[in-house]
């Protein structure tokens, strides 16, 4: 029963901080100092990663109808926008697709670790200010959704590249990097929740594959566990997504930058005084 408490908990962290621009792989890595499931090392690490389905549904469930080239409801030509987004979003997807699947192992083997995820945290938080007080002079380019060009969307993709390091934040590296090449503040956002539904169920998928080719099987408790954990992070997650929607209507993203700052800070202290 405990473990099911911490899974709502880690559920909870995992849908608040998939979609706003603070990391949640880095949330994740900090609240298990604190929450720890008690679960074998392979489990955990599987389960970190798998429970960002719930939220990457979330988004599906949100815009499943500006999703859906299939719709009725839609004109020939909205269906063909569809899936000329869909090609867009696919094609974004592809840098991480590779260089993850080249790096996966050596990356969980050697950054994710409390100095790669502090640094990032403030290298970012920085970024966050300095690009959006730049950006505050500035007219976007790409201010529909379904006019943003393939260019842009590989562009995007290639700054997907760098929330491979722990504590990036995947959202937080593709916003900055849509703004940073022109898209609007909302635009560059819509992808960035489009952009992880083929990036996460991959990533999700993969660490899924190899926690079971490597032999681990799934107890009625750790199934559990896992379901708990997923369902929690999809409805908060839900809610997350509106309410960042609703904020970067009348607010730029310099808040997310102090927080990442700070919260850094705390796990150099932290970190500091008792690793």
């Amino acid at each position: 029963m405990l473990n099911i408490f911490k899974a709502v908990l880690l559920g909870i962290i995992e849908g608040i901080t998939e979609f706003l621009p603070i990391s949640s792989t880095g949330h994740l890595y900090l609240a298990n100092e604190f929450i720890k499931l008690d679960e074998t090392p392979a489990f955990i690490t599987m389960f970190m990663v798998v429970i960002q389905l719930g939220a990457i549904l979330a988004v599906v469930v949100l815009y499943f109808h500006q999703l859906n080239p299939f719709s009725p409801k839609k004109s020939h030509q909205e269906k063909n926008d569809t899936w000329k987004l869909w090609f867009k979003v696919i094609l974004a997807v592809i840098p991480s697709m590779i260089i993850g699947l080249l790096l996966n192992d050596w990356m969980d083997a050697h950054l994710n670790t409390w100095p790669v995820i502090s640094a990032t945290l403030i290298i970012y938080g920085v970024l966050f200010i300095v690009i959006e007080r730049w950006n505050a002079h500035r007219t976007p380019r790409e201010t529909d959704l379904n006019a943003i060009s393939p260019k842009t969307g590989l562009e995007i993709g290639f700054f997907q590249l760098l929330s491979l390091v722990p504590g990036t934040s995947r959202s937080g590296a593709t916003i900055l990097g849509g703004i940073t090449i022109g898209a609007s503040r909302y635009v560059a956002t819509e992808f960035s929740f489009f952009l992880a539904i083929p990036t996460m169920v991959g990533a999700s998928g993969l660490k899924l594959a190899k926690y079971i080719l490597k032999g681990n099987t799934f107890t009625g408790d750790q199934l559990m566990v896992l379901l708990v954990g997923t369902v929690v992070s999809f409805l908060v997650a839900y809610v997350a997504i509106r309410f960042l929607l609703n904020f970067i209507k009348k607010n730029d993203f310099q808040g997310f930058g102090w927080y990442r700052i700070v919260l850094g800070l705390l796990v150099i202290a932290w970190f500091g005084l008792h690793g």
